[in-house]
């Protein structure tokens, strides 16, 4: 018998490479009173990858006239600045002045609740029109007097035509558990998720505050409990048991762990700060939280890595080359397969801010 060939060395293989970075942006709610272009080119000088856009009166304003012209134009300002989107539905007074966040999906009134639907379809024609990631919206909070099985029945019922809108157009509803409202938890969102049929069109806003103001779990042990249907992150620090949108360093939130879990389900959309009750002072705010992401970001990788900016300057930085942002009619993404999410406890008492959200 011949001898067997040595066949020399076996190679050793190679380190698994690292998860691409996350994508920061920042919300437009944050930044009320700049003009759009201008929070755009701040979000774009200050090194942000994209932006959470709310639809509103000093913005993009989804019930003025010309909605679709003035939307191809925000369209091309996005690709100048080579910034990415997801469009936001939390306008307080857009749709009602004398009602925040109303009218909801939950009125009393059939009619009321349409204008909740109206406006929900023109975002997800905008998402379109955009090349969004994905629609934010919300439930809204329990009317008085309506039961709570009639909420959720009536919520499926309101959001049915979105979701076939939604899906048609290619573009995810991402609705976000909200303190004080009726879909307040990640709970929630799977109740609402099961009577729905899991319509892939439906998916998931996490709220990173959120988790830690008053979900059962971890932060972080929520992002990888909400991995297979994540399709829109927004962040900011926050404190137990209280709705208080604060930045970061303010509350509670061990971040690193947060941003590791986030890169490491895959998540590929943006992730979104979120402080709106900070809007007077926006570019500080925008400018300080960046560097406070990357630094967080950093030390999830295990490495160091000095701030980006310095903390007092506003100067243009020089942004990333040009980012192809995803095509409007993209498929929607792919679900994985169901994990098995670790059981969480009933909503209870949804916060104790006694208004229910601040947002």
């Amino acid at each position: 018998m011949s001898p067997v060939p040595d066949p020399g060395p076996v190679p050793s293989p190679s380190p698994p490479s690292p998860p691409p970075p996350l994508r920061f942006g920042y919300g437009t709610n944050g930044l009320a009173d700049l003009r759009l272009d201008d929070a755009l080119a701040l979000l774009a000088d200050l090194g942000y990858d994209g932006v959470g856009l709310t639809l509103d009166h000093m913005h993009l304003d989804p019930l003025a006239p010309h909605l679709a012209a003035r939307t191809r134009r925000v369209a091309h300002r996005l690709d100048t600045l080579g910034l990415e989107v997801t469009v936001e539905t939390g306008a307080r007074y857009v749709l009602d002045p004398r009602r925040k966040h109303g009218p909801s999906l939950l009125d009393p009134e059939p009619e009321d609740r349409v204008r909740r639907v109206d406006l929900l379809l023109r975002a997800v024609q905008v998402a379109g029109d955009l090349g969004a990631h994905a629609v934010h919206c919300f439930s809204g909070t329990v009317p008085p007097g309506t039961a709570p099985d009639a909420a959720w029945q009536r919520l499926a019922e309101t959001l049915a035509p979105v979701l076939d809108t939604a899906a048609t157009a290619g573009i995810p509803l991402a609705i976000e558990p909200e303190p004080g409202h009726l879909l307040a938890t990640l709970a929630d969102f799977h109740r609402l998720r099961r009577a729905l049929g899991d319509p892939v069109s439906l998916g998931l806003t996490l709220d990173i505050g959120h988790c830690q103001c008053l979900e059962p779990l971890p932060p972080a042990d929520c992002v990888r409990a909400a991995a297979p249907w994540l399709r829109h992150v927004q962040i900011e620090d926050m404190r137990r048991d209280v709705h208080e949108h604060l930045p970061f360093g303010d509350g509670e939130i061990d971040f690193p762990p947060v941003l590791a879990a986030l890169a490491a389900t895959g998540y590929r959309g943006l992730t979104v700060v979120e402080l709106p009750r900070h809007s007077h002072a926006g570019p500080h705010y925008a400018e300080l939280s960046l560097p406070f992401l990357h630094r967080a970001q950093a030390a999830a990788q295990g490495t160091q890595c000095a701030d980006p900016r310095p903390p007092t300057s506003l100067a243009p930085t020089v942004r990333p080359a040009h980012r192809q942002r995803p095509p409007s009619r993209a498929p929607l993404p792919r679900r994985q397969s169901p994990a098995a999410n670790p059981p969480l406890a009933p909503s209870g008492e949804p916060s104790a801010t006694p208004q229910g959200s601040t947002s």
